[in-house]
This record gives C-alpha cells, structure tokens and sequence, in this order.
C-alpha cells in the first residue's frame, strides 16, 4: 500500500473513530434523534455539494427504493441506535461494540444464501461474543442505569451494518459514491417522522453544536469520500482494513478528550474481538505485506 494511501486510511479510521467522540458529547445534551438528523442532513449536504462539482447525476427515480433500504439499515436506523446508545456509553466502549458489524455481515450472508459456516467463521463468532463479554464483565458501565439497554442499542446498530452488507450483496449495481448521496438523503427523510418521539433540548455550547458539525461534515461527509477513493485506490480488500483501527481511534479519543479510563480488559476484550473479525472476513494482515513477484512468461 503505497504511503499515501496508507496516510489516507489512518484519517479515515481517526475521523470514524472520533464520530464516537463526537456522539458522546452530544448525545447526552440536545438528545440522539436530534443530533443524528443533523448528521444525517449536514452529511447530504456535503455530498450534494461534491456531486455538484463532480457533476454526478443521482437518478433518484430509478434508485429511490433502494435508497431507502440502504438509508434506513445502513445509516438512519444505526446512527439512531447508536446515538441512543451513547447517552450511556463510553466512546471507547461504542467503538468496539460497534466493530462487530462484520461478524454479523457474514453470518447473515452465510444463512441468506445457505452457505455452510466454516470452522474458521464459528471460531470468529466466538472469539467476538468472547471479546465482548471480557469487556462487559469488567467494564463498571454495568453499574449504570440503562447500561443494558444501551449494549443492546449499539449491539444492534451493528447488526443493521451486517443487514446492509447482507442486503448489499444482492442489490443492484449502483456507484459507490451515488450509494452514498442517495442513501444519506433517504435517511434524512426517514427519521423526521420519529423526532416528535424523542423530545430534544436546545443547546448554545459550543463544544455541542462543533460536536455536531464535525460529526455531520467530517466523519460522516468526508469518510465517506475518503473511504471510496481508498477503495479505488487500493481496491476493497485493503480499504477493510480501516475496521481494525477505528476502535483503536475510538478508545484513543475517548482516553484524551473525555478522561475515559483504559483498562486491561479494555485492550484484552477489543484483541479478541478484532480477531474475531479477522477470521470471519478471511482478513490476512501479513497478505498486505506481501509483494508480488513477476510472473515469468
């Protein structure tokens, strides 16, 4: 991976990973539906704006279901969660949480089209339910009201992540930018019905209302570019492994901006849950290392 690439994957996993952050402290102020709406309409924005000046077309009549369906498992409906969650939750806790998504990807993928699961999947499987419990048995967030329903929220916001892949899979073709642009409206859209349910309050901080933006522009807008010019950069395989730094990141942020403390159980239960991951998504970090010899002809 060439050093820039390298350079662009490391502030893509800060700018994902710092969206933990930026939930944290705005969550518990001006409220998760609130505060993912404005994520969600400030990150429509930016794209539609770059969409503008690339002049990419979004062909919303043709796209709109699909669209939706992404918006909502991909976006609205895990932000949602997830902002809900981290009302209660820790950055660091929310980050690795949430990096389960793949684990729940490929067993939705397996059972959808009735593929077998290999040893090497279950062994993930369990190293992911093990890494999270090692991590919630110490973690003394159990001790707090609403805890558990919050580990269930952020659970589940990562089980939508692996319902979008699993939904992906079989989708229409459809550019990965446009992908983006579109689902972000669609998502947009499908939370205003919910806000009257969840009441809001206003809020003049300025930590809160730049919590927002950079959580709408930055680490929603602009990971997304970033993480599709990666791709075409270095092609799938390589941009996925942004998945075992943003907890990295995520815990980083926590420990320097919020005083979250970082206990063994902390860095034990993200290992185990990271390489959980690794043996679910057929991740070989030592394939990245490898350089390709020239075939003789």
């Amino acid at each position: 991976m060439p050093l820039k690439s390298v350079l662009q994957l490391l502030l893509l996993a800060a700018l994902w990973g710092g969206s933990f952050l930026f939930m944290r402290m705005a969550a518990p102020v001006i409220g998760p539906a609130v505060m993912i709406e404005l994520r969600l309409f400030l990150a429509a924005l930016f794209l539609l704006l770059i969409a503008r000046l690339l002049r990419r077309h979004l062909q919303a009549g043709q796209h709109w279901k699909h669209f939706f369906m992404l918006g909502w498992f991909n976006a609205a409906l895990p932000f949602l969660l997830s902002g809900f969650a981290a009302q209660t939750l820790s950055a660091s806790l929310l980050s690795i949480l949430n990096a389960t998504a793949p684990i729940w990807g490929n067993l939705l993928i397996s059972l959808r089209y009735r593929k077998p699961l290999t040893i090497k999947t279950l062994c993930g499987l369990s190293a992911g339910i093990a890494g999270v419990g090692l991590i919630l048995g110490f973690d003394p967030v159990l001790v707090q009201e609403g805890s558990t329903v919050a580990i269930i929220a952020v659970l589940a916001a990562a089980l939508c992540y692996g319902i979008a892949s699993c939904y992906a899979q079989g989708a229409d073709h459809v550019e990965p930018f446009t992908n983006a642009h579109g689902s972000m409206w669609a998502a947009t859209f499908l939370l205003l019905p919910l806000l009257p349910f969840f009441p809001a309050q206003a809020s003049g901080d300025p930590q809160v209302i730049g919590a927002v933006l950079l959580l709408g522009i930055f680490c929603t807008g602009c990971a997304y570019l970033l993480y599709f010019r990666l791709i075409a950069d270095v092609g799938p395989s390589s941009a996925i492994t942004v998945i075992f730094l943003v907890p990295v990141f995520g815990v980083l942020w926590g420990h320097l901006f919020l005083d979250e403390q970082i206990g063994w159980h902390t860095i034990v239960g993200a290992s185990i849950v990271l390489c959980g991951v690794a043996l679910v998504t057929n991740f070989n970090p030592l394939a990245l290392l490898r350089k390709r010899r020239p075939i003789d002809v």
